[in-house]
């Protein structure tokens, strides 16, 4: 059948009230989305009128896996109806990624608005997407979310001026997570990079010094003066007080975002393992407390002890795949000095932990037995 005749037999369901009739017209739009490119082309007038004239009252009430489909469909498009495309990009994000991702109907205006009503996930994909615009930019450096700040720091084709690049490595100095991509970051200078020096870990600091050949000397300086600037706020406190007080700060900023997704309910399984991808042990330890309901103490003991099957319940708790589990457990083990212990014996045990139980029964397993650590 032609798009021409695809496009009547969809005005003629689009009359209809039947709820059937709605459903083959929202799979209808959809196949139609699949046309040739030249064929989409030459009919995206009446395209675009019939999705305005109907879809945007249907999206609302259509299934979950259809608007999926169709955000998957429009999300290159470049005829798509922008009214569609913003109703798509506000959608739950794993219907809204994709569009957010890629959609060139999507301007900056757009984009910004997703930054000041939409969720911290939400948030991060527009951080991601390829060659951001330098207002976008600007208004995620303003916001200045951790997480958000951290995805736009991974996105090598955003628009970046020094300025914002400066604001992102003195934003590191608090924020653990920045200093990994912004020390792979092709606009990161040798200034901001003796800079960075300062707050980064042992391998951070042997790549940046490798990769600018960053003066010995300057270095030392740099390390001197810093250590000379903790002694100086330690003058009434130890300089340990002053480190915890650090650790505090990140702490309830890393409790506040997992708070934000929780309660918008955007807090989900995944976010685990983005959490270790991006190296945020801290973050990943207290989303999986939020997400289990466990004690935060409980999972922080887990995580440090040489029972990694204890970790593999909260995991299998929380609805961890067991074929993901074994990443999560390196990763994990690579942030943690290598706890949990137990080696591949007990990495066999963790896996084991995913038995033929249900979610609850692995709840209370693991309240029970992080009692005894």
């Amino acid at each position: 059948m032609s798009l021409a005749l695809s496009s009547e037999s969809l005005l003629e369901l689009a009359k209809s009230r039947s709820p059937a009739d709605r459903e083959r017209l929202l799979l209808g739009i959809v196949e139609l989305c699949d046309a040739d490119d030249g064929a989409v082309a030459t009919a995206s007038a009446r395209v675009q009128a019939l999705l305005n004239s109907i879809f945007l009252g249907l999206v609302a009430s259509a299934e979950r896996e259809i608007r999926k489909r169709l955000a998957d469909k429009l999300s290159t498009a470049e005829w798509a109806p922008p009214a569609l495309v913003n109703v798509l990009a506000l959608d739950e994000i794993e219907i809204a990624r994709p569009v957010i991702a890629a959609s060139p109907v999507l301007k900056d205006a757009d984009l910004i608005r997703l930054l000041v009503e939409a969720t911290v996930e939400h948030q991060i994909e527009v951080a991601r997407r390829p060659n951001l615009g330098p207002g976008v930019v600007e208004a995620i450096l303003q916001a200045g979310e951790p997480a958000v700040m951290t995805a736009l720091a991974g996105n090598r084709s955003a628009t970046l001026a020094p300025a914002g690049m400066r604001r992102l490595v003195a934003a590191a100095r608090e924020v653990a997570s920045l200093r990994g991509p912004l020390s792979r970051h092709p606009k990161l200078t040798n200034e901001l990079a003796m800079q960075l020096y300062i707050w980064v870990g042992r391998a951070l600091r042997q790549s940046l010094a490798e990769r600018f050949r960053l003066d010995p000397k300057l270095i030392e300086a740099a390390l001197a003066q810093s250590v000379q600037e903790a002694h100086g706020a330690a003058h009434s406190n130890s300089q340990g007080v002053i480190v915890l007080a650090r650790d505090s700060q990140r702490e309830a900023m890393e409790q506040r975002l997992i708070e934000k997704l929780h309660d918008a309910g955007q807090l989900r399984a995944g976010y685990l393992v983005r959490a270790l991808q991006e190296g945020r042990l801290s973050l990943f330890s207290i989303a999986l407390a939020t997400l289990g309901r466990f004690e935060a103490d409980h999972v922080q003991r887990v995580i440090d002890s040489d029972r990694p099957e204890l970790l593999g319940l909260a995991c299998a708790a929380v609805g961890i795949d067991r074929s993901v589990f074994p990443s999560i457990l390196e990763m994990i083990r690579g942030l943690n000095g290598g706890r949990p212990g137990g080696g591949p014996e007990g990495a066999s045990r963790a896996v084991g932990a995913f038995g033929p139980v249900n979610p609850q029964i692995a709840a209370t397993a693991f309240r029970q037995a992080a009692l005894s650590i």
